[in-house]
C-alpha cells in the first residue's frame, strides 16, 4: 500500500530527519539510505521498520543538519610536509616552479594525494542512537496513519463495488423468468418444423431436464453469500488483503457460471458489468494489507 511518512528529532546542534515512502508489493522490500556516521543503527533501524510495515516497497531516507560548522575530515601534517619536502627539493632545480601561482596549484595537488586528508568516523552517542530511532518511529507511525486513511478509503469502494454486483445480479431475475418461456417456444417452434411425431410427455420431460441445467438459483445464492462474507470480513477483520482477494475469486466463479447459463442476451450484458466491477476489486485488494 502506497504511503509517505516523516519523522524529525533534535539533539543537540542536530537536526535528524526520517522520510519513508513506501508503494505497493506482495512482500517487504526495503531500501535505506543514511549517512556514514548512522551506519551501526542500520539493523535496528530495518528491525522498526520492519515490525511497523508488513509488506510493500519501502524506501527509507535519513538526513542530518547541522547547526554548528563540523567537519570529520583532517589534514595530517605529517604527510602534507613530507610531500611537499621532496617537491620542493623537485621545484628548486626547475625556476618556473617557483612563482605563488605554481606553489598555490602544488599544495591542491599534494591535498589530493594518498593519506594528506583522511576522514574519521566518529561513533554516535546513545543519546543521539536514541533520537535517530526516535525519529523512524515518528516516520512510520505517520506513515502508517497514512496508509489506514488509504485503507478506509479502498474498502468503501470495494463496498460500493459489491453493492453493484448484488444491484446487477437482483436485475437479472426478470430476463431469468421471460428466458425460460422464450426458450420453451423456440423449442417448440424447432420442433414443429420438422416431419416426425413428438411424444408430448417425453418432450415436457427433456424440456423440464434442459431448463433445469439452464437454472442459476444456486449461483445467485451463493453469490448473495459471499458478497455477505466479504462486508463481514472488510469490516471485522484485520490483514484482510489476502482474504478478500479469495473471496473475490470465488465470487468470480459464480458469475462466470452465471454467464455460461445465461442463454440470453440482457443478461449476458449484466453479467459483463459484473465481471468488470469485480476485476475492479481484484485491482483494488491488491493495496490492502
Amino acid at each position: 500500500m502506497t504511503g509517505f511518512g516523516k519523522g524529525e528529532a533534535v539533539f543537540r546542534n542536530k537536526k535528524i530527519t526520517v522520510e519513508i515512502r513506501s508503494l505497493n508489493a506482495k512482500q517487504l522490500d526495503l531500501a535505506l539510505r543514511l549517512p556514514s556516521a548512522y551506519r551501526q543503527s542500520e539493523y535496528e533501524i530495518r528491525n522498526l521498520v520492519s515490525k511497523a510495515l508488513q509488506r510493500g516497497k519501502v524506501d527509507i531516507f535519513v538526513s542530518v543538519e547541522s547547526q554548528a560548522v563540523e567537519t570529520s575530515a583532517h589534514i595530517n601534517r605529517e604527510a602534507f610536509e613530507a610531500y611537499y619536502r621532496q617537491i620542493a627539493d623537485l621545484c628548486a632545480a626547475n625556476p618556473a616552479l617557483a612563482g605563488a601561482e605554481a606553489q598555490a596549484q602544488i599544495v591542491q595537488s599534494i591535498l589530493r594525494l594518498p593519506d594528506v586528508v583522511t576522514t574519521e568516523t566518529e561513533a554516535i552517542s546513545d543519546e543521539e542512537h536514541a533520537a535517530l530511532l526516535a525519529a523512524v518511529e515518528s516516520a512510520a507511525a505517520h506513515l502508517d496513519a497514512f496508509r489506514e486513511q488509504e485503507g478506509a478509503t479502498l474498502i468503501a469502494d470495494l463496498l460500493r463495488r459489491v453493492d453493484l454486483i448484488e444491484q446487477y445480479k437482483a436485475q437479472v431475475e426478470p430476463y431469468e423468468k421471460a428466458r425460460t418461456e422464450t426458450i420453451r417456444a423456440r423449442i417448440l417452434e424447432n420442433l414443429s418444423k420438422l416431419p416426425v411425431e413428438v411424444d408430448r410427455n417425453r418432450l415436457e420431460q427433456e424440456m423440464i431436464f434442459y431448463l433445469e441445467k439452464l437454472d442459476i438459483t444456486e449461483e445467485k445464492v451463493r453469490l448473495t453469500n459471499h458478497c455477505r462474507y466479504f462486508r463481514e470480513v472488510a469490516a471485522s477483520e484485520e490483514g484482510v488483503g489476502r482474504k478478500l482477494g479469495f473471496i473475490a475469486q470465488e465470487m468470480g466463479r459464480e458469475i462466470n457460471t452465471l454467464g455460461s447459463k445465461a442463454n440470453e442476451s440482457n443478461m449476458q450484458i449484466l453479467v459483463v458489468k459484473m465481471k468488470d466491477e469485480l476485476e475492479k476489486i481484484k485491482e483494488q485488494v491488491l493495496n490492502i494489507l
